[in-house]
């Protein structure tokens, strides 16, 4: 009897262990799937959509993507001075929405950031260099060979745009731009995430084409100059 006692107390002892030792694995699991990849990856809160007739000076009414309609108060957006491009029926927009308010924060015409944007070339300033953006998140240099810009996107309100550099090989770099301002001829941003001294501000204008000069009507002075006589 007293060995079998014993034997009892062996096994019993190695079914505890045992159970506390799988109950720590299965502790471990948990706490590792607790943690999504997803959670790690910044996502973007900006929803899209059409701006539509029920849109007013303070109230911005939307058809979201996802066939949603939004009615937003933009006070907050308008006192933060983050009302960019103007508000047109039918235009598309990208706003930036406070979680607890349900007001949008920052609200972005996105049909007047589309076109041909120039500034002076800070070279020399005779000519003129910019960015084209382009519907589908496309983006190209105007006149320049050391910058080349591929893509654009709106992310959490600001403007991230892909380019390559002169010497850099197929190098894609990204950076991201605050919205400064943003008029029917009017663009500027300028650069975050990046130390003061590396900080840039981009200031274009809406690219128009020059008024070509008529000749038609003008008359060569008359000259005395023997040389200039044929």
């Amino acid at each position: 009897m007293k060995k079998v006692s014993f034997l009892m107390m062996i096994v019993a002892a190695v079914v505890a262990l045992g159970s506390c030792g799988g109950g720590n694995k299965q502790q471990a699991a948990v706490d590792t799937d607790s943690v999504s990849v997803e959670d790690l990856i910044p996502r973007d809160k900006t929803i899209y959509g059409i701006c539509t007739e029920g849109t007013a000076m303070n109230t911005l009414e939307m058809i979201t993507d996802s066939g949603d309609t939004l009615r937003l108060s933009m006070e907050k957006a308008m006192e933060g001075g983050k009302v960019f491009g103007g508000l047109q029926v039918a235009d598309r927009m990208a706003v930036v929405v406070d979680k607890e308010t349900q007001d949008a924060q920052i609200v972005i015409n996105l049909n007047t950031l589309l076109g041909d944007w120039v500034m002076p070339d800070p070279l020399d300033g005779s000519d003129e260099i910019g960015i084209r953006i382009k519907e589908g998140g496309v983006a190209e240099s105007i006149d320049q060979s050391t910058i080349i810009y591929r893509t654009w996107k709106i992310f959490n309100g600001d403007l991230e745009i892909m380019l390559v550099r002169e010497g850099g090989g197929d190098e894609e770099e990204e950076n991201r731009y605050e919205i400064l301002a943003l008029g029917p001829d009017t663009l500027a941003y300028r650069t975050i995430g990046k130390p003061k001294d590396e900080t840039e501000t981009f200031e274009y204008n809406r690219w128009k084409e020059k008024p070509k000069i008529d000749l038609h009507g003008l008359e060569l002075e008359d000259t005395n100059d023997e040389f200039n006589k044929i």
